[in-house]
């Protein structure tokens, strides 16, 4: 080997280690979206958005963004909010298929559901 193929064969290795640290990080994939993507809102007396599609293993969040307390508890006990006040947060994970309708116990007219695919 000559001195100059000695010398690309040893910055082979550094540039492509740079590169990969240049490219970022990997891609998002469904299971591991941001929990933005999974929140669902709150407000003016309903939930936001009524239906939400998530994968299973997605985290959903509920933020209670209005001026009075509310619940989400969904209708087969699979979950239960405590009572939410303004900008308190609820989380659940959903690990099974299935579409998941919940309420608020204050309101019961306030409706929505989870489709986990």
């Amino acid at each position: 080997m000559t001195k100059k193929n000695a010398l690309i064969a040893g910055l082979a290795v550094p540039v492509m280690i740079a590169i990969l640290l240049l490219a970022g990080s990997p891609r998002v994939t469904a299971t591991d979206k941001p929990s933005a993507a999974n929140a669902v809102t709150i407000d003016n007396f309903s939930f936001g958005p009524q239906t939400l599609s998530v994968s299973v293993g997605a985290t959903v969040t509920w933020v209670n963004r209005d001026d009075i307390p509310h619940t989400s508890v969904s209708t087969d006990g699979l979950f239960k909010s405590k009572v939410m006040d303004t900008d308190e947060k609820f989380s659940y994970t959903f690990t099974k298929a299935g579409t998941y309708p919940y309420y608020c116990t204050i309101h019961p007219k306030m409706t929505g559901q989870v489709v986990v695919q």
